[in-house]
């Protein structure tokens, strides 16, 4: 019977692979470059079979490497998971937080969600808004905190992310070829006029509205169904649907920043770790260089 395997083994494991040489793992864990080889040899003899081939500027993974990756990486989140909500202080208390419609359905949910089962003695509410009534809904002390999408502006807040707005199409049904082009707008919507109307005014396509709604969801579902091109986050592009870019003759929309807005009425212990929270929801975007929208 194979001995159990260890998690600081898996994490030696993670950091070579991330690293990918065991002289920079070692650098990076501020160990000794024979401590992390040890590691990794325990690790091996472990499962009984190899998961890295040396090569001579470093290693790549076998294919037992290849699927213990996913495990391990598992593992080791759980375990940093569980570490960081047991030594938490518990928190209590309301949370009011304002959330952009584009995000619902992916980086918030879970966020939010994870933040519920750390902190089961806070009750938070999430309200889903376009960013002029989330900062009024801020300024009525409706809310404690506000994400939304800000351009310029000489007001203070923190930027959590940048995600451009861009042209959207349906690969299936390729809408974008059309004359006049059919595109999908918010109602009533000065952001609509003053950027996403004013784009295709500057490269001259001709357009008729041919969806109007008032929700990101309502938006790609128009794009998915060929109904309409939309003006979408470049993050929220639903599946089966591409960005129209420059060589299809389009330009992007804005460049507009996802931001932080605080209640100056107020903090707490609660509040605070909901925005660092709401920084964690964030950062892998930021991350793997993708460009978010305002």
């Amino acid at each position: 019977m194979l001995p159990p395997l260890e998690s600081d083994l898996m994490r030696g494991f993670l950091a070579v692979v991330d690293a990918g040489s065991v002289t920079r793992a070692a650098e990076k864990m501020g160990r000794t470059q024979s401590a992390v080889s040890m590691q990794i040899r325990k690790l091996e003899e472990s499962l009984g079979q190899s998961i890295f081939v040396r090569e001579p500027r470093g290693v790549s993974l076998t294919e037992r490497g290849k699927q213990l990756l996913p495990y391990a990486r598992r593992v080791v989140g759980l375990l940093d998971e569980t570490a960081t909500a047991l030594r938490e202080k518990p928190l209590s208390g309301p949370v009011r937080v304002g959330i952009p419609d584009e995000y619902v359905q992916s980086i918030l949910p879970s966020a939010l969600a994870s933040f519920s089962q750390r902190h089961p003695d806070t009750q938070v509410t999430a309200r889903c808004d376009f960013s002029a009534p989330q900062l009024a809904a801020l300024k009525d002390d409706k809310v404690d905190l506000a994400v939304v999408y800000q351009g310029h502006s000489e007001e203070k807040a923190e930027v959590l992310a940048v995600d451009p707005t861009v042209w959207v199409t349906s690969v299936s049904h390729a809408q974008h070829l059309r004359r006049p082009l059919p595109i999908s707008i918010y109602f009533s919507s000065v952001w609509c006029r003053g950027y996403a109307l004013h784009s295709l005014e500057q490269i001259g396509v001709d357009y008729f509205p041919a969806f109007e709604c008032d929700t990101s969801a309502s938006m790609r579902s128009a794009v998915i169904n060929g109904i309409a091109v939309a003006p979408l986050s470049r993050s929220s592009i639903p599946a089966g649907c591409r960005e129209l870019t420059e060589e299809d003759g389009f330009i992007t929309i804005d460049n507009a920043c996802v931001v932080l807005h605080r209640n100056p009425a107020g903090t707490s212990p609660a509040i605070e770790a909901m925005v660092a929270t709401l920084r964690e929801a964030f950062s892998p975007l930021c991350e793997m260089g993708q460009v978010f929208r305002t």
